[in-house]
């Protein structure tokens, strides 16, 4: 039986770690106040209307995280132009024989099951693969999409310029039905993302055994020799 040798490599550097967390909270608190937004309860309480103000809280709560989620995505954007190789915005575009070869060849692993051994993919990538490169830059589509949606859904209530910028979106979609009904949808297209995530994390963690849950928390992957030799080279090559 053939033993291989792992190395241990920094693949998520701490800005990209800290917008993980930061964005894994800011939308679970967006999409529990919007439920609430979207579908309010009814609150039977014998104190006046003006003390009641539970759902302001909740607006106030909504608002605060779209704001962190914003700037966050903002400071991510920049770290993709100034972060390590696998924060690269390049690793987001795997337009190459060699990144479809490996899409196709992860969609038989996480899809159909397969134990496929494939010459040139044998390894999935040590940062993102390009199954995980395709749904983060969906993910980037639909938080745009939020983004753009919900400031301008604020825009007519917020006296800040930043909301205002947004304001062009509501008589663009023909009124506000139809925005609150986009950014709706686009909130589900995070849960959509998120079920299946948590699920491959965990799937590839136990698959690969090379630190995929822990990478987010302390940075550090677990990497086979070869793979690293065969990384240097193609560095060299297109040096």
């Amino acid at each position: 039986m053939e033993t291989k040798n792992f190395k241990r490599v920094m693949v998520w550097e701490m800005p990209v770690r800290f917008f993980h967390w930061i964005n894994v909270l800011s939308v679970v608190v967006l999409t529990v106040t919007g439920f609430i937004i979207a579908n309010p309860p009814a609150l039977h309480s014998s104190a006046e209307a003006t003390n009641l103000h539970l759902f302001g809280v909740v607006r106030f709560i909504h608002f605060g995280a779209a704001y962190i989620f914003f700037f966050n995505m903002i400071l991510r954007i920049y770290w993709s132009f100034v972060g390590n190789q696998f924060a690269s915005w390049r690793a987001f575009w795997p337009f190459s024989k060699k990144m479809w070869n490996n899409f196709w060849h992860v969609l038989k692993i996480d899809i159909m099951l397969l134990n496929e051994d494939h010459p040139d993919v044998k390894n999935i990538s040590i940062g993102h693969n390009s199954v995980a490169a395709f749904s983060y830059l969906a993910l980037f589509v639909i938080a745009l999409i939020s983004i753009f949606t919900g400031f301008a859904l604020y825009a007519d209530t917020s006296s800040w310029w930043l909301p205002k910028l947004f304001s062009w979106v509501t008589p663009m979609f023909g009124g506000d039905f139809m925005v609150r009904t986009i950014h709706h949808i686009a909130m589900w297209g995070f849960i959509l993302f998120t079920l299946v995530h948590v699920y491959l994390v965990f799937y590839h963690d136990w698959l690969d055994g090379r630190g995929e849950v822990s990478s987010m928390f302390g940075g550090y992957k677990f990497v086979r020799d070869d793979r690293m030799k065969k990384t240097s080279k193609t560095k060299k090559k297109k040096k």
